[in-house]
Formats: C-alpha cells, structure tokens, sequence
C-alpha cells in the first residue's frame, strides 16, 4: 500500500486541477466529450 500512495495523491491532485480547470458541470461535459473524440481518433 506505501508504494501505492504517491500514485495515488498524483491521481488525486490530477482529478482536482482537471475539475477545477473546467469551472462548470457544462464545461466538464464538454471535456468529456473532447476526450471520448480523441479515444474514438485512436481507436480507428
């Protein structure tokens, strides 16, 4: 679990500057949107 832990806390800290970044529940959906875009991009 110790080794687990700064993986953790980056993952963390990710999701809060990602959720803060986008401001709104719309923007949020918005970027959700540009990313399912970039994985179907990828998949193709």
């Amino acid at each position: 679990m110790t080794r687990l832990r700064p993986l953790l806390w980056l993952l963390a800290a990710g999701l809060v500057i990602s959720l803060s970044a986008c401001n709104t529940v719309e923007g949020f959906g918005k970027d959700v949107k540009k990313a399912g875009q970039k994985i179907e991009e990828k998949a193709k």
